[in-house]
């Protein structure tokens, strides 16, 4: 009977390549057309590989935690001519299963001259932007080569003395670093965690700065505890955000070239903590959309972040990022705006501080918080940033109007 390859997708924009995480069907099962074979996980989530039609499974040719590019054949299925004249699919190519590598090279003891007992490939491919080694000086040709063939970046290098001319890193130094590798313990990064790395790479290229500001919490908690559904604080401060951006979207604008290039709309992720890393679902024109409206979508959103199953009309686009880093304790943090955003509002633990009332004669106790906001100087100044901080609070402030 006739056998058709089970390809890797293309699981997202510019998403290069996929780890298998779970094999949900074994050589000679039956299968239907669309049925969930594997689930595969990148850096922004986990999905499943389906059937291109119905068929019994002649073959699995991965390993689980290998990544594999998209393209690559998985395995085949057997199907009859009829199901294989059915779905359209030509049986005539026989695609060659693409080498997998695993996330992290087996870099002890290997040197220039000698051969390596498996390929390794730079754990950054597949990322949505794909990171450059752009802080270090004076490499050579083959120091790249080296350090490009390894998937690594002039910052794993921060803390190797060099032995050439000026300090220089020379490719001995770096050679004896990788054999010292195996002195010490080793655990492989996730693909998120990677991804989390390349980002802040990216993020550190540009001038970041912060600015803080108390906030008073009162009226929103009070505001909260009459409303049902109850939205959380990083709901409240994300509507904020959106109406004041809204309002005057140059703040959260991109500095290209000699423009500023404004947001074609107020499109405002959150950060929501998953296993090994943080992932940032967007609620889109989230200032035309009342706090209430969005309680729903919002914690649908936490939901799937937290099993790395967010949609991909769920990722990306976003102009700024909420992240309530008062969930851990925090009273005051300096968050790194997204590499292709310029701000990201930060909110501490609420606290109770005493505030002096005039009329009473006496301190009275209120819950504050600190909130931040980090952002991109080249395009914003204190004093803007000051300004748009101090707006969301005055919305805040007045909950009924979010």
């Amino acid at each position: 009977m006739p056998q058709i390859p089970i390809i890797m997708p293309q699981l997202g924009e510019s998403i290069a390549e996929a780890t298998v995480v779970n094999l949900l069907v074994k050589v000679g099962d039956l299968v239907e057309a669309d049925q969930d074979l594997m689930e595969v996980e990148t850096n922004k989530a986990t999905m499943g590989v389906t059937s291109p039609c119905t068929g019994r499974v002649q073959k699995l040719s991965v390993e689980l935690n290998e990544s594999y590019p998209v393209g690559a054949v998985l395995g085949y299925l057997e199907v009859s001519p009829e199901d294989v004249a059915r779905s359209g699919l030509d049986q005539s190519a026989s695609p060659q299963l693409a080498p997998g590598h695993g996330a992290l090279a087996e870099l002890a003891g290997e040197t220039a001259g000698e051969p390596k007992s498996r390929g390794v490939a730079p754990t950054v491919r597949g990322l949505p932007v794909p990171a450059h080694a752009a802080g270090a000086s004076y490499m050579s040709p083959r120091m790249k080569a080296r350090m490009n063939e390894l998937g690594l970046h002039a910052a794993d290098l921060a803390g190797l003395p060099g032995s050439g001319a000026g300090g220089r890193v020379t490719i001995q130094d770096f050679e004896h670093f990788l054999a010292n590798l195996e002195q010490n313990k080793l655990s492989p990064a996730s693909s998120m965690r990677v991804a989390v790395a390349d980002a802040m790479r990216r993020s550190w290229t540009r001038p970041l700065a912060t600015v803080g500001l108390p906030i008073r919490l009162d009226a929103m908690l009070a505001h909260r505890k009459a409303s049902e559904p109850k939205p959380g604080p990083a709901l409240y401060a994300l509507r904020a955000l959106a109406i004041a951006l809204g309002e005057n979207s140059a703040p959260a604008g991109r500095l290209i070239g000699h423009h500023i290039v404004h947001p074609p709309a107020i499109d405002v992720g959150f950060a929501v903590e998953a296993e090994d890393g943080v992932l940032v679902p967007v609620l889109r024109g989230a200032h035309q959309r009342s706090l209430k409206e969005l309680v729903g979508p919002y914690n649908e959103l936490v939901d799937l972040a937290r099993q790395r199953r967010l949609p991909p009309e769920a990722t990306g686009g976003s102009i700024a990022t909420v992240t309530n880093y008062g969930t851990f304790g925090l009273t005051w943090a300096t968050p790194i705006p997204l590499p292709e955003q310029t701000l990201v509002l930060g909110l501490g633990a609420g606290r109770l501080v005493p505030n002096w009332d005039a009329q009473k004669g006496q301190f009275v106790p209120m819950t504050e918080a600190d909130f931040t906001l980090s952002f991109d100087h080249r395009v914003l100044d204190g004093g803007a940033a000051g300004r748009l901080l101090s707006r969301i609070a005055t919305l805040l402030n007045s909950p009924e109007q979010l």
